[in-house]
């Protein structure tokens, strides 16, 4: 790789790594609790939901993110529209709402069941599946967080020594379709939602996941990301979004972000804008 190419990537990241990249992106979502107020396990667990769902179009996700969120608050359909993180938390009634915890402790009780398609490919009973394994997660370890390090920690699977925590991550969740779960394809919303927990000193991502390091992290692979390295010469034109591709391409952004590859996430996606300026 040139010096040329390196210092372009540098200055992409530099550029698009800031406040104004969350507006549009589905890591607002890390600001609709506070960390302080209303603590971390509320911010993760709403992360996490939001990156499940962070696929397609964001005019079609981010609305369907936000309804989640606003049935777990208990806010009336007043408070839609508003940005997260500033939302008023109280109804009408002058009550008090209840957190994402609670609500998913709850059961997810004020969420319809049903056949019916909630999101693209998922139902309504999809996503309680997927409610009630957070949930059963956040009653055994405590949190997400707790539970992946307790996996990589604590060696309940000898036969996997990976030190990112992907794949951990995945199999906590069994029964639901709604977490990636394929050894060999990149996961890119795995790990999307693993960029904000573990990057530190971001004015995007948040870095409370301290036992992981950034330097363990993958390349959030998504179609546009690798059309981009394509068009630079960092991957071949024939690449599929694959775990393999994600692994090429993270090693070649450690030379440019040297123990935080994942960086480059912000560089790729910035230079797609660049490009259309």
């Amino acid at each position: 790789m040139t010096l040329e190419l390196k210092e372009k990537l540098r200055n992409l990241a530099n550029k698009y790594e800031n406040k104004d990249f969350i507006k549009e992106d589905p890591s607002q979502f890390l600001y609709w609790y506070d960390l302080k107020g209303d603590g971390p396990l509320a911010v993760e667990l709403s992360s996490f939901i939001a990156a499940m769902l962070a696929f397609g179009s964001r005019k079609q996700f981010i609305p369907k993110i936000q309804e989640i969120l606003i049935q777990a608050d208990g806010l009336n359909a007043n408070n839609r529209g508003q940005t997260p993180g500033t939302l008023v938390k109280n109804d009408d009634r002058g009550q008090t709402p209840q957190s994402i915890v609670n609500w998913l402790l709850d059961g997810a009780s004020t969420f319809p069941h049903g056949l019916q398609k909630f999101y693209r490919f998922y139902s309504y009973d999809d996503m309680h599946v997927f409610f009630g394994e957070l949930a059963d997660i956040v009653k055994k370890y405590g949190s997400l967080g707790q539970a992946v390090q307790k996996k990589m920690l604590g060696g309940t699977d000898p036969s996997n020594n990976s030190k990112n925590p992907a794949e951990y991550l995945s199999s906590l969740f069994p029964k639901s379709k709604i977490v990636p779960k394929g050894k060999n394809s990149a996961n890119k919303r795995i790990h999307m939602f693993l960029r904000w927990m573990v990057r530190q000193n971001s004015p995007v991502d948040i870095g409370i996941w301290t036992w992981v390091k950034p330097a363990d992290l993958l390349i959030p692979l998504d179609v546009h990301v690798m059309q981009e390295a394509v068009g630079l010469g960092l991957l071949p034109q024939k690449a599929s979004a694959s775990r393999k591709t994600a692994s090429f391409l993270t090693s070649a952004m450690e030379e440019v972000f040297p123990g935080d590859p994942a960086r480059a996430d912000f560089a790729l996606f910035g230079l797609g804008i660049d490009d259309k300026i």
